[in-house]
């Protein structure tokens, strides 16, 4: 493999969360790994896991008025949900100052953009693949999601 390839992929791993990179080009295959802070290492979906499950017996913290705040984060049964594609950052909006694609209440249609999820500096946008209604949002913004994790709720 090519040294300045490897010096590349070295940076990015050095530049980013996660602490393991294996990469395989043909017969030949690198693995790049780090140490967190602790000294022991972490896989990337360890790493989310930690971060997606607060212990049960936290307490909530002090409510404001910002619609965020509000969001009911567990899911109800045989409701359609709609799920994370991938693992990766979640956001409500294109940018920080920008409005929610979606809100509670929002009508959707397929095809239409509900969120984005970073996943590697990338910004990927998730579209419905659902018709309906948003009766429930399942995640916070600028939380960590894995594959598969409930975002919405659609009726």
């Amino acid at each position: 493999m090519d040294l300045r390839k490897l010096k590349t992929l070295i940076d990015l791993v050095e530049a980013s969360d996660i602490s393991e990179l294996e990469l395989t080009e043909g017969e030949e295959k690198v693995k790049i790994s780090r140490q967190n802070n602790m000294g022991a290492s972490l896989t990337p979906t360890n790493y989310v896991q930690q971060q997606i499950h607060p212990p049960l017996n936290q307490q909530p913290q002090a409510q404001t008025d910002t619609p965020e705040d509000k969001i009911d984060t567990s899911p109800t049964e045989n409701k359609n949900i709609i799920t994370s594609p991938m693992v990766g950052t979640f956001y409500r909006s294109a940018s920080p100052d920008s409005a929610p694609f979606i809100d509670i209440g929002s009508t959707v249609k397929k095809g239409e953009t509900l969120c984005i999820i970073e996943a590697m500096k990338i910004l990927n946008e998730i579209e419905s693949d659902k018709e309906g209604t948003i009766t429930k949002i399942l995640i916070e913004n600028g939380q960590p999601v894995e594959f598969g994790q409930p975002l919405f709720e659609i009726s």
